[in-house]
């Protein structure tokens, strides 16, 4: 189904091993409840692929607006964690996040595994050939055997860039950036990981000279605002 609202937030990471668990029950119960709280966050999905040796999570927010991921009542939620999360935070590794604008987001329902192709260019040019070719994209992408939705975003790194006390959390890991990236949704892992070589060729006229990483995810948890 089209995400909700007009941007999304994005973001890959591991866990250092000892950690895991506890992660595991601090999002579900504690983490994600909490940002959907904040005004104009509509929904979180996180997924997991455990066989990846890097990026093993990747946790999708959708917003109402791109002002939303940078409002005052977000980044007081950032500036004061809890102590669940001071214990948490600082096992996250290899962190990955970014602030999108939605250029394309179609299709019906919610698959049970979801594609992520993450795009770095070289050129600040590239950032726009995917806002342009993004419905057209996500299109031929939807026509794809076991495919239910196609979302399309556009990096906006002023966003997320201010520090907050829980990015300090994560000192050992940062915060890396990407410019674009495309979100397929799924019926099943089968499915994606069969229709994502040639999602990738039809991507790579957009995509040429750009570094892209690829992976499949299972989901895990899903919550909605109304939800909370």
């Amino acid at each position: 189904m089209p995400l909700r609202g007009t941007a999304f937030l994005a973001i890959w990471h591991d866990i250092e091993t000892h950690g895991e668990l506890e992660f595991n029950a601090w999002h579900t119960r504690e983490h994600m409840p909490e940002r959907l709280g904040v005004p104009g966050f509509a929904a979180g999905r996180r997924f997991v692929d455990w066989s990846l040796e890097r990026h093993r999570y990747f946790t999708l927010y959708e917003a109402r607006t791109i002002d939303v991921l940078g409002s005052g009542a977000y980044r007081a939620r950032l500036d004061a964690p809890s102590e669940w999360t001071r214990r948490v935070q600082p096992t996250f590794t290899n962190f990955v996040r970014g602030a999108c604008r939605t250029v394309a987001s179609s299709g019906k329902g919610v698959g049970g595994a979801l594609a992520t192709i993450r795009i770095d260019f070289p050129e600040p040019e590239g950032r726009r050939a995917v806002g342009t070719a993004g419905d057209e994209l996500a299109a031929g992408m939807l026509a794809h055997h076991g495919v239910t939705s196609v979302h399309v975003g556009v990096a906006d790194p002023d966003v997320t860039r201010t520090p907050t006390t829980e990015s300090a959390l994560r000192q050992l890991t940062g915060d890396e950036a990407f410019d674009a990236v495309v979100l397929v949704d799924g019926i099943g892992r089968r499915e994606v990981e069969e229709a994502l070589p040639a999602i990738e060729a039809a991507l790579a006229p957009v995509t040429e000279g750009a570094v892209t990483a690829s992976a499949v995810y299972d989901l895990a948890y899903s919550l909605t605002a109304e939800e909370i």
